[in-house]
């Protein structure tokens, strides 16, 4: 049977370059779908925020934070910040190049990622936020299930 189910999560985030792993939560809310077979589709709403996969441990985490900051600075003179004056110019380039949706595959019930990948939110604003991350499951469930 083919079957479309939405869900989401919610992230409280600090006011720098968060990188939080969402792989356990996404990975929960996939196995109560009971899809065995099918596509997850991850978006995060807003221009400030991205989804991606890194092997989510203390040294990636960092390098990742430090690429970020020399291919995007917080401190060069955005045109966002002399129009709106909130100084978050960065985090709206860093968003657009890292992009808000992500897409994986599941089989067997599970998400197909590599032993060391894991699923993570990217908050760039100068803020805290909460956000919401919305998911959904397209696929096969089992015809018994």
């Amino acid at each position: 049977m083919f079957a479309v189910q939405s869900f989401s999560l919610e992230v409280e985030t600090t006011a720098s370059t968060d990188i939080l792993d969402l792989t356990s939560q996404v990975a929960e809310k996939v196995r109560s779908t009971g899809v065995d077979t099918g596509l997850l589709t991850l978006f995060i709403p807003g221009s400030t925020a991205a989804l991606s996969t890194i092997e989510y441990e203390s040294g990636a985490v960092q390098d990742l934070k430090a690429a970020i900051e020399r291919l995007f600075p917080r401190d060069l003179d955005y045109a966002h910040d002399r129009r709106w004056g909130d100084g978050n110019g960065y985090a709206h380039v860093r968003a657009a190049f890292l992009k808000p949706s992500l897409s994986l595959p599941i089989e067997q019930g599970r998400l197909q990622l590599g032993t060391w990948q894991q699923i993570v939110l990217l908050d760039f604003d100068n803020r805290p936020r909460q956000r919401q991350i919305r998911g959904q499951v397209l696929g096969l469930k089992p015809a018994n299930g």
